[in-house]
C-alpha cells in the first residue's frame, strides 16, 4: 500500500467525485481511478459505490477513511518534525474553534503565531465542540478550542483554558429581571429558551445542568451564532443560559447567576491528539498560549 493510494482515496472520499478529486490532486482521472482500483484489489473490498451522478463510500470505505486520515496526519507530522529540527517550522496548522471561546483570543493568537512562523499555512474552521473533537481525533485538525469532553481518551488530550459559571440572560422587562439575584433550574420551569445547536459547548453544559436538577426544558429558538442568540433575548423572545463572559457582549441585558449543580460550569480547553501525534505547529501554538499572547 502506497501513501499516494491513500491520498487519492481520501481526496475522492472528501469530494465524492472522481473528476473534482483528480483536478484537485492535479492527476489524470484515469490515473486516479487506477490508483483506487489498485487499493481495492489489495484490500479485497470495494471502497466506493459509483453511479453516473455521485460516488459514495461503502462500509469498508468508511472504515478505511478513519485510518487513512490518521496515517496521513502522522506522515505530515513527521515531515513537520524534521523541518522543525532543522530550525524552520513549515507545513499546515489546521485549527478548529467554537464561537466566542473563553480563555483565548483566537485572532490575536493566530496573528502572533504567523509573526513567528510565516512559513506555516494556517487553516481555521468553526464548528460545535462535538464535531471538533471528532475532527481532532481523526487527524483532520491539529487542535481545537472547545468545551471539555467528559474525559481524555487514547485519541484526545486537553489543556485547560478557562472555567466559569453559567449565567441566565433575560430582557430587563422580563419577569426574571426582578427575581432574586441567584436562580436555580427549578426557577426557570416553563420559560421559553433560546439556545445553540446541541453540538455546542454552552448547550451541552446547560442540558447537563438541567438534567442533573431533574428539570425538563424546551428550546424553542435554536441558533448557531452568538449574536443571533443575544438579539432574540434582546427582543424579549426568550431567555438564555450562557457562559458568564457572554454578558459583556450585550450589557443592556439582565444577567443572573445560575446556582445548583456542579454541572453548571463551562470549561473550555485546547483539544489535541496524543503527544506522539501532535504536530510541531500545534506544539508551537500551545506554547504561545502559555506566554499569555
Amino acid at each position: 500500500m502506497e501513501l499516494r493510494h491513500l491520498q487519492h482515496f481520501v481526496a475522492v472520499a472528501e469530494d465524492r467525485h472522481f473528476t473534482r478529486a483528480a483536478e484537485r490532486l492535479m492527476v489524470s482521472q484515469s490515473g486516479l481511478s487506477a490508483s483506487i482500483r489498485a487499493l481495492e484489489r489489495e484490500l479485497r473490498a470495494p471502497l466506493f459505490v459509483r453511479t453516473t451522478r455521485r460516488v459514495t463510500l461503502t462500509e469498508a470505505g468508511r472504515a478505511l477513511l478513519v485510518e487513512a486520515e490518521r496515517i496521513l496526519a502522522q506522515v505530515r507530522a513527521a515531515h513537520d518534525a524534521v523541518a522543525a529540527v532543522q530550525g524552520v517550522l513549515r507545513g499546515t496548522l489546521a485549527l478548529g474553534t467554537e464561537q466566542c471561546i473563553a480563555g483565548v483570543r483566537v485572532a490575536e493568537l493566530l496573528a502572533a503565531f504567523r509573526g513567528r512562523h510565516p512559513d506555516v499555512e494556517i487553516r481555521l474552521r468553526q464548528a460545535g465542540s462535538g464535531e471538533l473533537a471528532e475532527e481532532v481525533a481523526a487527524g483532520r485538525l491539529d487542535l481545537a478550542f472547545a468545551y471539555r469532553t467528559r474525559a481524555d481518551s487514547d485519541q484526545l488530550r486537553s489543556v485547560s483554558l478557562a472555567d466559569e459559571p453559567m449565567t441566565v440572560l433575560c430582557h430587563p422587562g422580563h419577569r426574571l429581571a426582578a427575581a432574586p439575584a441567584v436562580l436555580g433550574p427549578h426557577d426557570l420551569t416553563g420559560e421559553v429558551f433560546v439556545d445553540f445547536h446541541p453540538d455546542w459547548g454552552p448547550r451541552r453544559t446547560t442540558d447537563a445542568a438541567f438534567a442533573a436538577a431533574g428539570v425538563r426544558r424546551t428550546v424553542a429558538l435554536e441558533v448557531n451564532d452568538v449574536h443571533s442568540l443575544l438579539d432574540l433575548v434582546d427582543e424579549n423572545l426568550g431567555i438564555a443560559v450562557v457562559p458568564r463572559h457572554f454578558r459583556h457582549k450585550r450589557p443592556s441585558l439582565t444577567a443572573l447567576p445560575l446556582k445548583g449543580t456542579g454541572e453548571a460550569r463551562y470549561e473550555t480547553v485546547a483539544l489535541l491528539p496524543p503527544e506522539r501525534a501532535t504536530s510541531p505547529a500545534a506544539r508551537a501554538l500551545v506554547a504561545l498560549l502559555g506566554t499569555g499572547t
